[in-house]
């Protein structure tokens, strides 16, 4: 029988083979002239690693590849994030409204401190048309976060609007950098490098904070953060 992890890394290749045959259906964020001006926000949970974690990112992905194309809109170390459930989609005017936040607030203080902390384990880069992003399979418990709030979400009146590939299996993702034009085979293969030889530590995740942001969260409000069960 195959392993939760397995099922992870199928859902990963599967997104794989679509950004491969230009097939790609999950919701993806159009890129803009400059990131840091960006007008448009989303509703949306994350957890903001810890900073060993940041600084290994930065160090081994980012720094590199930063020497090779300069150009893109890398993520500033404060502004990394894994995004554990999206509400609302990047939009200008918002998909969402005070009284959402303050209805998604009230059940993240209820859903998040039942649940316990997980375990990331990052193990590849996956390269989009748009974006590059760090990849992990995790521990079970994040399905399980995840379709507590979807439901007391949608009960709630405030669906997640954002296109999934499928409805479990979900996985640990942080965006590292936005794309301003397509990047070069010399960059591609640099990431397919980094891909194959970066090794990470399991990583827990021990907190969910409730927040709004722009695409690079260089601009963001956080509404609540709450702490996993150890």
């Amino acid at each position: 029988m195959a392993s939760y992890q397995d099922n992870q890394r199928n859902v990963i290749d599967a997104i794989e083979k679509q950004i491969q045959t230009n097939s790609l259906t999950v919701s993806t964020v159009s890129p803009v002239d400059d990131y840091q001006k960006d007008s448009r926000i989303c509703l949306t949970s994350v957890h903001f690693p810890k900073e060993f974690l940041v600084q290994k990112i930065q160090e081994t992905v980012i720094d590199p590849l930063r020497d090779i194309e300069p150009e893109h809109f890398y993520y500033p170390r404060d502004s990394l994030h894994m995004t554990i459930k999206n509400i609302r989609i990047i939009n200008d005017p918002p998909h969402f409204t005070d009284g959402d936040i303050q209805k998604a607030k009230a059940i993240f203080s209820d859903v998040i401190p039942r649940h316990r902390k997980f375990n990331v384990y990052f193990y590849r880069l996956l390269l989009f048309p748009l974006n590059l992003a760090l990849i992990g399979t995790t521990d079970p418990e994040l399905d399980s976060i995840i379709l507590d709030l979807d439901r007391k979400l949608i009960e709630a009146g405030v669906p997640d609007d954002k296109k999934y590939v499928n409805d479990k299996y979900f996985f640990g993702n942080i965006t590292l950098a936005r794309f301003k034009n397509p990047v070069s085979d010399t960059f591609q293969q640099k990431v397919g490098e980094l891909s194959r030889t970066i090794s990470f530590a399991p990583y827990a995740v021990d907190s969910v904070s409730l927040a709004t942001g722009s695409a690079m969260f260089t601009k963001r409000n956080v509404y609540g953060t709450w702490e996993l069960q150890e």
